[in-house]
């Protein structure tokens, strides 16, 4: 059953080795949750989104942007309050019972695992371009070594490397973002290309209708993915309470401007229909639509960059949280001995370990094994969400009560933008159903949350029947 504030879950048995060193800066933290959501998604998958969408891709970003504005928010307050490697599904556990906080978390680590595969397929295909001849799953196994080597630093040396893997990433989307609106002001030697792409071509904003920009919604979900990833670092920090309001409220600015001005630029440059956006991604497209030299080139090294961030991100989101389940006593004992660094070594190779055999999965069986993994994590994020805001719901009321000067960080219009967010998600659950991949997905997710939770039920009525009698 939910525990009240004053309880804390423990791990049976205590912890193995080393605690975990406080050592990340906010900047760290802001980064690592910039690097896991910043990558396959935004450089590549977006432009299969464009083409499927049009220029209303940006209206789905934007919606989407709100929603995990107010998803963060949430998260913000209850990681600001009670600061957790399990963020959300220490949260959960604490408002529902340890069944739930089981379910979201190892949904989360599946989630970013299989995300792991697709960074490292994107970043694998960028290398083979380069030295044709050479096998995708070659430049995989090197990825992800150097994303192994990475994970077992000391937190701080992994936040220092993280720091500015997704610096570069940055520091480029904004110079795309800068040349864009030069360009389409027309001041880059170019005809203004103004808003023409935007409503032309005879097809209008919308030029899929609303099936195009539900898909695209769906799409703007999953591509948000992974920004969760700062309040699981704000347990390694060296301030948690102070710095992970500070990281969040950073990376969801970001978020917003890269994100939807990233997609506002692509479509506002170049006709969404162009074949170049859908075969190269909407920011190599883009550039060498505007002649700008090597810079397509240039772009694809920043892009190899963003997925390495990316994979590294989602390595040490899924490991520690994979960590903090097992010292909760809700996972395998085999992953919970720390290194000396104080990092939860063998969830960190098991993490690895995922990812790599799902690439393998990917390569072997793309249309049945590896899509079935794909369906599997589909609205996974969605879940998570739900479990976030429910959770917040029910332990607003309890800091309230209990503690109310752990509230450093408050919900926006409590309780009603909650309330709101809920909606949200169950609407995009119930659009999901309208297409064949949704339904798809739909199933094999709720599949896998359904038997995750009934997993964590039938523990928690079993340690009721071990536990003695009051």
């Amino acid at each position: 059953m939910p525990t009240t504030l004053a309880e804390r879950p423990t791990a049976a048995g205590g912890t193995t080795g080393p605690a975990p060193a406080h050592s990340l800066k906010s900047r760290h933290m802001t980064m690592i949750a910039l690097g896991g959501v910043i990558g396959a998604g935004l450089f590549v998958s977006s432009g299969q989104g464009i083409a499927g969408t049009g220029p209303a891709i940006v209206l789905a970003y934007a919606i989407g942007g709100a929603l995990v504005m107010l998803i963060m928010r949430m998260l913000g307050e209850m990681s600001a309050a009670h600061p957790s490697s399990g963020s959300f599904s220490t949260h959960a556990e604490r408002a529902m019972g340890p069944w739930a906080g089981l379910t979201a978390g190892w949904m989360y680590w599946m989630l970013m695992s299989v995300a792991v595969a697709a960074q490292a397929m994107g970043a694998a295909d960028i290398v083979t371009g380069w030295l044709p001849g050479t096998e995708p799953w070659m430049w995989v196994a090197v990825l992800m070594v150097l994303v192994l080597g990475a994970n077992l630093a000391v937190a701080a040396k992994f936040g220092e490397v993280e720091y500015w893997l997704a610096g570069v990433k940055i520091v480029a989307i904004f110079l795309f973002l800068a040349l864009g609106a030069l360009a389409a002001f027309g001041l880059l030697g170019n005809d203004a290309a103004g808003t023409a792409n935007l409503t032309g071509a005879g097809h209008g904003f919308l030029p899929h209708g609303s099936d195009g920009l539900i898909t695209a919604l769906i799409a703007s979900a999953f591509a948000y993915g992974g920004l969760e990833n700062a309040t699981i670092a704000a347990a390694e920090g060296e301030n948690p309470r102070r710095d992970v309001a500070k990281a969040i409220k950073t990376s969801m600015t970001a978020i917003a401007v890269i994100y939807i001005g990233s997609m506002l630029v692509a479509v506002t440059v170049l006709p969404w229909n162009d074949p170049e956006v859908a075969a190269k991604g909407p920011f190599v497209a883009t550039l060498d639509h505007l002649g700008v030299p090597g810079a397509g080139q240039i772009m694809n090294v920043v892009i190899l960059f963003a997925l390495v961030s990316a994979m590294a991100a989602c390595v040490y989101g899924a490991s520690r949280m994979a960590h903090s389940l097992v010292e909760r006593d809700q996972g395998p004992r085999a992953l919970k001995p720390r290194n000396r660094a104080g990092v939860p070594a063998r969830a960190v190779a098991a993490t690895c370990s995922f990812g790599f055999a799902a690439v393998l999965l990917a390569y072997w069986f793309p249309d049945t094994l590896f899509k079935w993994l794909l369906n599997m994590v589909g609205a996974t994020v969605l879940v998570v969400w739900g479990f976030i805001a429910v959770a917040q719901l029910r332990l607003r009321r309890r800091y309230e009560r209990e503690a109310p000067e752990q509230l450093t960080v408050k919900m926006w219009a409590f309780p009603y933008l909650t309330w709101l967010a809920l909606a949200a998600i169950a609407a995009i659950l119930v659009l999901m159903a309208r297409t064949p991949n949704g339904r798809a997905e739909l199933i094999t997710t709720g599949a896998t949350a359904i038997a995750l939770s009934a997993l964590g039920l039938l523990r928690d009525a079993r340690r009721r029947r071990r536990a003695p009698a009051a």
